[in-house]
């Protein structure tokens, strides 16, 4: 069937917007974003809208654009990130906001689409997150409930489209896409390339047409993402002790591992991988099999900046959907995850996505990863801006999950969680570290390894 197809983005809208409807959108961060309609839907001044998607872009790209129209009353994400106005808008109390964890986010979404009202997850038992959802236990572990989403509109982005509405997304762009996609009563799509000739083929399509109802043909592309200007020792953050954080992480991986690296400090553990191993790195929006890694004086930040060299997948190396991703996470085939903390319990609860009334990042797919894969290696620095401990009796913010973390790698030990909540075990002193520093600024109660060197 022949599907609305114009250049001109308000002729494809006029109609479908109206004041507090719920529009789904897709993109991961500012990749695979409909540009072109949010900017449409930004100008049409509606007001009240509930937004669907991982996240709000940033200040001034993406849905942001709707956030400092003042356009939005509720948001449905899973991450804040480092959208200062989200943020403030939400502290302040002028934005509803619903946060849900990555991977479960994008299976509401997904279930929307196919008319399954429900379902059961692990991610985030025992979190402010799952508070007051019903459970029910399955082979003896216990689930939480979550329903499905639907939207009146769904706007998203392809890289390629048939006239049939056809659609091929390029690399990590169909992160959320497809799945936002299938959950709209109206969905309209923009694409960079429009095959106005002849249609796709079977085998090159990722969404069938009978999801989508509009195709707006537009090259006019910011295509804004966010490049390394600066390498090695230069990039922000990097210290000597957080460098050792990541060596000693990096000999957690096994050969043969499927291995999933969070932000922060955890992106440094493959820099130090030993060449002889065989490691394949999973990102949650949508690439398994990263690398081989370069090497930072290899790199050339002008040129990449430029757009005249890349930082591409090897071969062997596959793209999917953040349903996939997130499907691999919770199904258990991804052997380790190293996280970054704000606190860690001695019964190994983790806490690491917000603190209340000052910061709101949101759990991003960490209750995921967390509540899915078979190890949880969690690097953070032992003690706060303030001095206070990280490694605590009890985690005061949020949980991220609930007796999750197996090792612990600070800048001053390495601790493993002992099971059946039976505490720490200090198994290593960090360089320029010293057993009565660690006793110091520990507060969880830790025993200690006959192995231990000192």
């Amino acid at each position: 069937m022949r599907k609305n197809i114009s250049s001109d983005s308000n002729k494809l809208l006029t109609g479908k917007l109206r004041d507090g409807m719920t529009i789904a959108a897709g993109g991961f961060g500012l990749c695979g974003i409909p540009e072109n309609l949010i900017r449409t839907i930004a100008d049409s001044g509606i007001k009240g809208l509930t937004i669907v998607g991982n996240n709000m872009g940033t200040d001034d790209k993406g849905m942001g654009l709707l956030l400092k129209n003042n356009q939005v009353s509720k948001v449905v994400a899973s991450f804040v990130g480092d959208n200062k106005e989200f943020e403030r808008q939400v502290l302040e109390g002028l934005l509803e906001l619903e946060l849900c964890p990555q991977g479960t986010l994008a299976e509401k979404l997904r279930a929307g689409g196919a008319g399954i009202p429900a379902f059961f997850t692990k991610t985030a038992l025992g979190t402010v997150l799952a508070k007051n959802k019903p459970t029910q236990t399955f082979d003896g572990s216990e689930y939480v409930l979550e329903h499905s989403i639907k939207a009146d509109l769904s706007i998203i982005k392809s890289h390629i489209s048939d006239e049939a509405g056809n659609l091929r997304f390029r690399k990590t762009a169909r992160n959320f896409n497809p799945m936002i996609a299938t959950c709209g009563e109206i969905c309209v799509v923009e694409c960079e390339e429009f095959m106005s000739e002849c249609l796709m083929d079977p085998d090159d399509v990722h969404v069938p047409g009978i999801y989508i109802d509009s195709i707006l043909i537009d090259n006019h592309y910011e295509k804004t993402i966010e490049f390394p200007t600066t390498f090695g020792h230069e990039m922000s953050g990097i210290t000597p002790a957080r460098e050792n954080m990541a060596k000693r992480a990096s000999l957690e991986l096994k050969d043969g591992n499927y291995v999933n690296l969070g932000i922060g400090i955890p992106t440094l553990v493959a820099n130090y991988v030993e060449n002889n191993k065989d490691i394949v790195f999973q990102s949650e929006n949508g690439l398994l099999g990263i690398g081989p890694f370069p090497k930072p004086e290899d790199l050339d930040a002008d040129l990449i900046n430029a757009g005249k060299q890349t930082i591409s997948a090897a071969k062997g190396s596959s793209f999917f959907s953040s349903a996939d991703s997130f499907a691999m996470i919770r199904g258990g085939h991804i052997d380790i995850s190293i996280l970054g903390g704000l606190e860690v319990s001695e019964t190994g609860d983790l806490a690491n996505f917000m603190i209340p009334n000052k910061m709101v990042k949101g759990p991003g797919g960490a209750m995921d990863l967390v509540s899915g894969v078979k190890k949880v290696v969690v690097l953070l620095e032992h003690r706060s801006k303030n001095g206070a401990s990280k490694i605590l009796k009890q985690c005061k913010l949020p949980l991220t999950g609930k007796g999750v973390v197996d090792l612990i790698i600070t800048d001053l030990a390495v601790f493993k969680v002992l099971p059946h909540n039976a505490g720490l075990l200090l198994t290593e002193v960090m360089p320029s570290s010293d057993l009565e520093k660690i006793k110091q600024y520990t507060e969880a109660k830790f025993k200690i390894s006959e192995n231990l060197v000192l």
